[in-house]
């Protein structure tokens, strides 16, 4: 898919998911500003890489769950490209415990993260997108935020909300010409897997009809295409790239 001309905003791009988005889209041809929560030398592959595909690729730290810090974000990646085509709403984080023993700020944690820093995004680049009349905005939700999970009742809530998020923006900025959906991941091979204990892994392969997990590379051109001029009259819809579980 050509992306030659557009500029994309990867939220938690450094590694994993976000990383291998950043990858897709700078392979054709977009500028890419990702964001990072803490690791900068991650980040700075993740340019490096970007860059050796012949792409312009730029690190921004920020915390997507402050405001002012999302501003920053999205006004550095307007200083250094001059507009935002395509945001990826992919920032996340995991805080599991089962509902008896999950303390309050775990759940606020994970809600801040997940779903206000995928509201805060939007918001920022609303005007701009409405004013250029194009945008692409892809939120990275969840199997999760489909059919729930023990142990991630906070995690399953925000994945359910950036759906909401998605199809409500679908409606408001139509007529605009900016579309927004979501992509749902099932069980991906990244770090937030590998950490699972052993039993827990093997009922997740048992639960996927395809009998493996998933690759960052799946999820990342399932994003790309929603992000492409070939999805232009797609919008609302929430593609699940999780080997079938979600049947």
């Amino acid at each position: 898919m050509n992306f030659t001309g557009k500029t994309a905003v990867v939220t938690g791009g450094s590694r994993g998911i976000g990383r291998a988005v950043c990858l897709e889209l700078a392979r054709g041809g977009a500028n890419v500003v990702l964001c990072y929560a803490g690791n900068e030398a991650a980040a700075q592959e993740t340019v490096s890489a970007c860059e050796a595909l012949g792409a312009r690729a730029l690190a921004v730290r920020c915390d997507v769950s402050d405001a002012a810090q999302v501003k920053g974000l999205m006004d550095a990646a307007l200083q250094a490209f001059g507009a935002i085509h395509i945001l990826v709403n992919n920032a996340g984080i995991t805080r599991d415990s089962l509902l008896m023993l999950m303390k309050e700020e775990d759940f606020d944690a994970v809600i801040n993260a997940n779903l206000k820093g995928a509201f805060l995004c939007m918001k920022a680049v609303a005007r701009t997108m409405m004013k250029q009349r194009y945008g692409r905005i892809v939120s990275l939700s969840s199997v999760v935020g489909l059919r729930g999970n023990a142990g991630q009742m906070n995690y399953a809530a925000s994945k359910a909300g950036v759906i909401g998020l998605t199809k409500s923006m679908a409606k408001e900025l139509a007529s605009r010409g900016v579309t927004a959906n979501a992509v749902a991941p099932g069980f991906i091979d990244t770090d937030m897997t590998a950490a699972m204990p052993e039993p827990a892994k093997a009922a997740t392969l048992d639960s996927i009809p395809m009998g493996r997990l998933g690759a960052a590379a799946d999820v990342a051109k399932a994003v790309a295409f929603l992000a492409s001029e070939e999805a232009g009259y797609i919008t609302g819809q929430v593609l699940a790239v999780d080997g079938g579980m979600s049947m």
